[in-house]
């Protein structure tokens, strides 16, 4: 089966299990969405969607952000690990949207990804789910689907994005790797995989993945 071939089957199969697409992280703008894609590292979406209340009830937009103190940020999202940095990285951020951007969220990558503790794949999320602009933020799940595929080599997040890229269709990003995180959580996980429930891999997956996978199963 050819890559392009491959892509096709990925896409027919998300679309027919997840016609609707739950958006992960809990959020009413661009705003609350950029912070709570920020607490989501090495965090899981349960974990944020539990903190994010709390902090935004004390503050929902930036001005109200920075009269609060990094330490009084820190305390509410400790639960979400890495809180000294990410609570410095909210505040300077909020601090940056009003001094530079009117309070509002940047639409567009440079400025993005010039704000503090806001990578490539934080602004990529933003851009596709509080924009529509056309991207394919790369996580843990894609990047690891993407090798069992066989539509990527696995050496790096940029290099998967860049394959994922050439590979689908432009017009299907922004949904389809909200699909593909999906489904490797429900499908394709990286501890406890079954491979009988995960269709896609069974179908168009990496010879020597799996291979592997029966190798670990078989009997000692």
């Amino acid at each position: 089966m050819t890559k392009k071939e491959k892509s096709t089957f990925v896409i027919n199969t998300l679309n027919e299990l997840y016609p609707e697409i739950p958006i992960p992280l809990d959020h009413k703008d661009a705003y609350t969405l950029l912070i709570a894609v920020l607490l989501s590292a090495q965090c899981t979406d349960v974990r944020v969607n539990q903190i994010t209340p709390l902090l935004f009830a004390k503050a929902d937009n930036p001005y109200d952000m920075i009269k609060m103190s990094v330490e009084e940020i820190q305390d509410i999202i400790r639960p979400c690990g890495l809180s000294p940095m990410k609570s410095k990285g909210i505040y300077g951020l909020s601090k940056i949207l009003i001094e530079k951007h009117n309070g509002n969220v940047p639409q567009n990558f440079k400025d993005l990804e010039e704000l503090p503790a806001v990578g490539h794949k934080t602004a990529s999320v933003v851009m596709s789910q509080a924009f529509g602009v056309p991207a394919f933020p790369v996580d843990t799940h894609i990047h690891r689907l993407m090798y069992r595929w066989g539509l990527s080599d696995g050496k790096n997040v940029e290099k998967t994005e860049k394959d994922a890229k050439t590979l689908f269709p432009k017009e299907r990003w922004n949904d389809l790797h909200l699909q593909i995180i999906w489904y490797g959580r429900e499908y394709s996980p990286a501890r406890g995989w079954d491979l009988d429930k995960d269709i896609i891999t069974k179908t168009i997956g990496r010879k020597a993945v799996i291979n592997e996978y029966y190798k670990k199963k078989a009997p000692k």
